[in-house]
Order: C-alpha cells, then structure tokens, then sequence
C-alpha cells in the first residue's frame, strides 16, 4: 500500500500543499481540500485516499491551465471547457475548476461577449457575425444579444453606418469587374462580415448602380 511521506507548503503556489508519496512527488493541492481527509505523514494511504488526492491534482491541474489560457486573452465558458478537456484534463476536473473560475469572477459570459463584440466590431464585423462567432463559442444566445446590443450603443455604433463604410471600401476594390459580378461579390462579403437583411441588399444595389462617392 502507498505511503503518505511528505506534506508542505508549495513555494510556488499560495494555499497549496506539495504531497509525497512514496517519498516521491504526488501532487500540489489546495490545502483547503486536504483538511477533510486527516492525512498523517508515515501513514498508509487506503485506495479510496489515494483515489481522492487524484481528483484534487487533477482538479488543480485543470484550474492551473484554465488560468494560463485566460491569461491570453478572455474566454468564453463552454469554450474554456471545451478546450481543457481536450489537453486533455479529465471532465470532472474540468468542471470542478470551471466552478472555481467563475466563483472567482475570471469567467463571465456576458463580460466576455461585450469584449468581443468592442474587438470585432471595431474591426468591421456586423451584429449577425458576432451573434454567430459568440454562438460557436459557447455563448448563450440572450447573453451573446444583449452583449451585443450592450456594446454597440455603449461604443456610439451603428450598424448601418458601419455596413456602408465596409462595403464602400470593398466596393472600390470591386470596381473593374462587371456589374453583376461585383454585385454578387460584394453582398457575399457583406454576408461573411455580418451584415444582412433587405437594408444591406438595398445598399449593395445603391453602390452597384453608380451611387460610389469617389
């Protein structure tokens, strides 16, 4: 049966503790967790002991790397997961450090999806591709909306205006090619970009039939 041969505070890590089993590194855990298993060095370290001081290293593992890719940048929180499972961390690990980042306020949802629609916009991207890109991430779909919604009149924008000025500059590099050509080519980006409906095929029209400004 494994022993339990060393208990001490990570230098490394604040609240956890460093286990040896074995006199060989086990894990670093969060010493809150390890409270309610009463370990004593020397001891022998039953399966189910075992099997519980995994989970929290695992638990710890997931949360360490939920940090690092957060780090980079902001996250979604279907797609955090998504992305630890496939490390791969273990589900219940995943989901257990999940929890721990939301409580921390490191994950949010509706925080993430009004900085991503700030970042894309402002890079010409329209209300139907960022409802579409936050879907693919995992957003809820009333969350994703409002963030959008929250973004666009908190930044000034409007979304038409914002659709002429990209399909004005994409028109202009359209201009050699024959009418239904750049017609075609032009409502097919404006698609891609996000921006939809009878007001971007009108305005599309308008650009197609001299209406230009040079």
């Amino acid at each position: 049966m494994p022993t339990l041969t060393g208990l001490a505070p990570d230098p490394r890590r604040d609240g956890c503790i460093l286990v040896e089993v074995d006199r060989g590194r086990f894990a670093s855990v969060p010493a809150a967790e390890l409270s309610a298993l009463d370990l004593e060095v020397g001891a022998d370290l039953p399966d189910a002991i075992l099997g519980r001081l995994q989970e929290l290293a695992d638990g710890e593992a997931a949360y360490r790397a939920g940090l690092r890719a957060l780090a980079l940048r902001p996250r979604a929180r279907v797609d955090l997961r998504r992305r630890l499972i496939q490390k791969p961390h273990p589900a219940g690990a995943v989901d257990h450090a999940i929890e721990r980042l939301i409580a921390q306020g490191l994950i949010d949802d509706l925080r993430f999806a009004r900085h991503y629609a700030a970042t894309r916009s402002a890079r010409g991207r329209g209300p139907a591709r960022l409802l579409r890109d936050l879907l693919s991430q995992g957003v809820d779909r009333r969350i994703a909306e409002a963030g959008i919604a929250e973004t666009l009149a908190e930044e000034g924008i409007d979304p038409a205006e914002a659709a002429r000025v990209v399909a004005e500059r994409r028109a202009r590099q359209l201009q050699s090619l024959p009418v239904p050509v750049r017609r075609r080519r032009l409502l097919a980006y404006l698609l891609r970009r996000g921006y939809d409906g009878i007001a971007t095929r009108q305005l599309v029209d308008q650009l197609c039939q001299g209406g230009l400004n040079s």
